[in-house]
């Protein structure tokens, strides 16, 4: 694993660009695309965002200053993609957001690539009632281990803020999973 530092040296050099970029991306696109997959609930969806989200960091990493991990911005990157898809989608589908989770998280039992149970299926039903800051704060903590400190970089966000968005969902969705 390269060093950040030498990466993003390497990504701002218009000589090493093109070899660090394969780097980046074959780095971190598992990643991404699980925690871009989560938001869109769709393969094919989470797909077309996770290249899109490539693209943009492409084109803006001469304006990454280091402020943040690498990791943290290409997040935040992905998590605006994603919200971004959403809205456009519900918008062309007449829907509102609620509206575009629930059925998402019903068309995740005809997805070929969802390997989940009646139980997964379940829990992703409850994450989709959840309101868009605590279910990417929950799928951020819950299945992709973030700490608070790196969710906080990710969303711009206060830790304790993140604490309060995380145990409410937990809440709401230990709700909803006993309604039945």
């Amino acid at each position: 694993m390269i060093a950040e530092k030498t990466l993003v040296d390497q990504l701002q050099n218009k000589d090493t660009q093109p070899q660090a970029f394969e780097v980046l991306v074959n780095t971190y696109k598992e990643r991404l695309y699980w925690h871009i997959r989560k938001i869109v609930m769709d393969h094919d969806d989470a797909d077309d965002v996770l290249q899109n989200t490539f693209i943009k960091v492409f084109k803006n990493i001469e304006g990454f200053k280091g402020e943040s991990k690498l990791f943290s911005w290409m997040y935040r990157i992905a998590t605006n993609e994603a919200l971004m898809f959403l809205k456009t989608k519900s918008r062309k589908l007449g829907v509102t957001g609620n509206e575009l989770q629930e059925q998402l998280a019903e068309n995740l039992k005809a997805d070929v690539y969802f390997e989940g149970d009646e139980i997964q299926l379940k829990l992703q039903k409850a994450i989709a009632t959840l309101p868009e800051k605590q279910k990417l704060v929950f799928n951020m903590k819950y299945f992709e281990e973030l700490k608070y400190e790196e969710i906080s970089e990710i969303l711009e966000t206060s830790v304790g803020g993140l604490k309060a968005s995380y145990h409410l969902a937990t809440k709401k969705i230990e709700a909803f999973l006993k309604e039945d």
